[in-house]
């Protein structure tokens, strides 16, 4: 059976029709939702800040990092970093004081697999990070309790765990350099 011209265009003029309505309602969602999405982005960065330096009052950027302020005085540094991950880019916020130890670590973003990598956001992980800065900065552990300067590896996810202590490692480095 050979079918006509016209039985071919006739579903093909169709399927385009539909693929030109939904890719314009895509772009007006996407431009109507752009600024909404930017204020959030922004909004969970200067959360997230609170979150890492919560001695701070006020923020100022000032070249690779946010410094946070009390009464005119400086009270440590916000950095914003990432390394490779099991599941992509994991983006770090790490807040180092004026002395030179970790306030706090958030995770920003990241695509590690739920339940195992992404553990990483949990405070339980994020809370070993809270010390001095270590020399050679942190380490990395497995199967065994984590010492000074020393991670213990989320279960299953060593890549992640790597990713995250890259991330605040960066930070240091970065605070390391400023001083």
């Amino acid at each position: 059976m050979k079918l006509s011209a016209k039985e071919i265009l006739k579903p093909a003029l169709l399927l385009f029709v539909i693929c030109v309505c939904i890719t314009a309602l895509l772009a007006g969602t996407n431009k109507l939702t752009a600024a909404k999405i930017a204020q959030n982005a922004v909004e969970k960065e200067e959360s997230s800040r609170q979150t890492v330096l919560p001695e701070a009052e006020e923020f100022k950027t000032e070249g690779d990092c946010a410094v946070g302020y009390k009464g005119g005085e400086v009270v440590g540094y916000v950095y914003v970093t990432s390394a490779k991950g099991y599941g992509g880019d994991v983006q770090i916020m790490t807040g180092i004081t004026a002395e030179g130890s970790i306030s706090g670590v958030v995770v920003l973003d990241h695509d590690e697999t739920p339940g195992l990598g992404a553990n990483c956001e949990k405070e339980d992980f994020r809370a070993q990070y809270l010390q001095s800065v270590p020399d050679n900065g942190f380490t990395v552990v497995k199967n065994q309790a984590a010492g000074n300067g020393q991670i213990e590896a989320l279960t299953g996810a060593t890549i992640s765990s790597r990713a995250v202590t890259d991330a605040v490692n960066e930070a240091v480095a970065l605070y390391a350099a400023r001083s």
